[in-house]
């Protein structure tokens, strides 16, 4: 089992910048892809960035050069500049680890105001 919980969300102003957390715990050592996902309310989850545990990582088009995500030991972070109102959702941690289970954390709210 592998548990995630989020930090690092706010209210943010356009153009502004937040980082989001996101540690894991329990069995960590079967982590093999990290990643963040958002919910605008009344839209689908969405992809916004993944990481491989090679670094290898991915953006959504919307994100690419604004975002930027990595990771240390058992925690990813989320890097977000120049945000814009668009990006105001809920953002969720996920793992998949070696069977390719899915964990998620519950979220952390990111506002945007313009």
């Amino acid at each position: 089992q592998v548990q995630l919980v989020e930090s690092g969300g706010g209210l943010v102003q356009a153009g502004g910048s937040l980082r989001l957390s996101c540690a894991a715990s329990g069995s960590t050592v079967s982590i093999d892809d990290m990643g963040w996902y958002r919910q605008a309310p009344e839209k689908q989850r969405e992809l916004v960035a993944t990481i491989t545990r090679g670094d290898s990582t991915i953006y959504a088009d919307s994100v690419k050069g604004r975002f930027t995500i990595f990771r240390a030991k058992n925690t990813v972070y989320l890097q977000m500049n120049s945000l814009k109102p668009e990006d105001t959702a809920v953002y969720y941690c996920k793992a998949e680890d070696s069977t390719m289970r899915a964990y998620w954390g519950k979220g952390t709210l990111v506002t945007v105001s313009s």
